[in-house]
């Protein structure tokens, strides 16, 4: 029986849904609010032909069903990278992933000394149970290495203290890696054919795939199929709200159209927005909940400059607290076919914070001449070699992982059983800090459920598992035999 349903948002989890759904026979309508790009913060931009992502993303995926679909979108327009990025402290830069000996070499003998005594004092005495980041990464690397590596970035990042922050973000992030691992992966590096799967930390990877013109060209290439199936992708076209009655779903556009008769709702819209355009209400406790997510934002810096080998690095985490920059991308670094002049490079300067604060809403002059200061400060490349600049602003980029967004999250998905065909997807629309191939995950379960007709898999199981999200081998398990619990099976 074909369904009718309604997809929030062109990002990697709504048009993942709507390609499956699609090949599915079934009647999809996405509604996306950008009035040219698709892809969410996976999309790739471009400015006088030069291409860059919002963020730099990754194709790597321990899920067989995410790179197969990955592979059946783009085929051989998908290019295998080496993974390269590094930390800037203390006017030095170290390999990340740490390289232990490397990073206590460059620490100088008396203050490796100190970190390894810190270190063994971690392991000796461990925070247990640890509830916030700072406790979680110290019992990982002793106090003096999370002061070093960790905290200067991390409060960058989020923009409050690390002891505010969830310890279940460092758990999804950088689980199973500490001092001792990394010390382990020097010494015996882990190849990537063979041995024991679950074994192999994500954290640790050297090597990814890339589409030649950015992630945008993924989803810019999935949009164009589903439109070629038939599903219907309304640009410049935002929801106001939607309205369930007698079983089906309303949706009115923030130009004014209304469709209706959807049997399905799925949204990867933030949770905080899409739970207050709901009607019927949601009840108070599950809405106020909803209310009180919060959410970071970033914006990019684009500088076009002379390229003077200045890095190859694909990305470089800035520590250094006299910078206000957090992340550097090297996009040509990322595909050399994102940079048309092979006689010049592209940089993305990131810098995390608050919509409305004082960096949002600087000029963008104000923000190139700020980071053209910043990236000669930091010795990669000189103001003089810099022939342009371009600014690209990212509205809730990151869902916060503060204290009390578990128990917020669990109110809402408690709430959503009595919103019979409304499913929540995706890094916003479920409020976590989900990488590309996880809400894309999300997406696929939910296509499932609706091609089945019933709830066979449950969307919240992905990502939970922490040791899954940062470990195993690329296209290792499936997405419904991994994620779903046995009682389901």
């Amino acid at each position: 029986m074909t369904k009718r349903v309604a997809i929030i948002g062109a990002g990697p989890a709504g048009l993942t849904a709507a390609y499956l759904l699609g090949k599915a026979k079934q009647e999809v309508i996405v509604f996306e609010k950008d009035p040219k790009y698709v892809g969410g913060i996976s999309r790739t931009e471009s400015y006088k032909g030069y291409h860059f992502d919002i963020g730099g993303h990754r194709f790597f995926s321990k899920s067989k069903e995410v790179e197969d679909f990955w592979t059946e979108i783009l085929g051989d327009e998908m290019l295998e990278r080496p993974r390269s990025s590094r930390i800037y402290y203390n006017k030095k830069f170290f390999a990340y992933p740490l390289a232990a000996f490397e990073a206590l070499r460059k620490l100088g003998i008396v203050e490796s000394t100190l970190c390894v005594l810190s270190y063994l004092k971690a392991k000796m005495f461990p925070v247990k149970n640890p509830a916030n980041f700072e406790d979680w990464v110290i019992n990982q690397f002793g106090k003096r290495l999370f002061n070093i590596f960790f905290k200067t970035y991390t409060e960058k990042v989020w923009g409050i203290p690390c002891r505010e922050i969830s310890a279940d973000w460092a758990a999804q992030r950088i689980k199973g890696l500490s001092l001792s691992s990394a010390i382990w992966n020097a010494l015996f590096k882990p190849k990537q054919g063979g041995g024991n799967k679950d074994k192999v930390i994500k954290t640790l990877i050297d090597s990814f795939r890339y589409p030649k013109y950015g992630p945008g060209m993924m989803w810019e290439t999935c949009r164009d199929k589903c439109k070629a199936m038939g599903v219907q992708v309304e640009m410049n076209c935002g929801v106001k709200d939607i309205h369930m009655a007698d079983g089906k779903w309303t949706v009115h556009t923030t130009n004014g159209r209304t469709f209706d008769g959807f049997d399905h709702v799925l949204s990867s819209a933030p949770m905080r927005e899409m739970i207050a355009s709901v009607t019927p209400r949601f009840p108070e406790k599950a809405f106020s909940s909803s209310q009180h997510l919060g959410y970071r934002d970033f914006l990019t810096v684009v500088l076009i400059c002379k390229d003077e080998d200045a890095f190859s690095d694909n990305w470089i985490y800035i520590h250094d607290p006299s910078v206000k920059v957090g992340r550097i991308q090297n996009f040509k670094s990322w595909s050399p076919y994102m940079v048309p002049d092979p006689n010049m490079a592209c940089y993305g300067l990131e810098y995390f914070c608050f919509e409305g604060d004082g960096l949002w809403t600087s000029s963008d002059e104000t923000l190139i001449n700020l980071a053209k200061k910043e990236i000669e400060q930091i010795g990669l490349t000189k103001d003089s070699a810099v022939v342009d600049g371009y600014v690209v602003r990212q509205q809730k980029a990151y869902p916060v992982y503060d204290h009390s967004y578990k128990e917020n999250v669990e109110d809402v998905r408690e709430a959503l059983k009595n919103y019979p065909g409304l499913y929540l997807v995706g890094r916003n629309g479920m409020h976590k800090y989900n990488n590309q191939d996880h809400s894309m995950m999300t997406a696929m379960l939910a296509a499932k459920n609706i091609i089945a007709g019933k709830e066979l898999y449950d969307l919240w199981d992905v990502n939970e598992d922490a040791e899954y999200h940062e470990g195993g081998l690329r296209g290792a398990e499936k997405v419904s035999e991994r994620l779903v619990p046995e009682k389901i099976k």
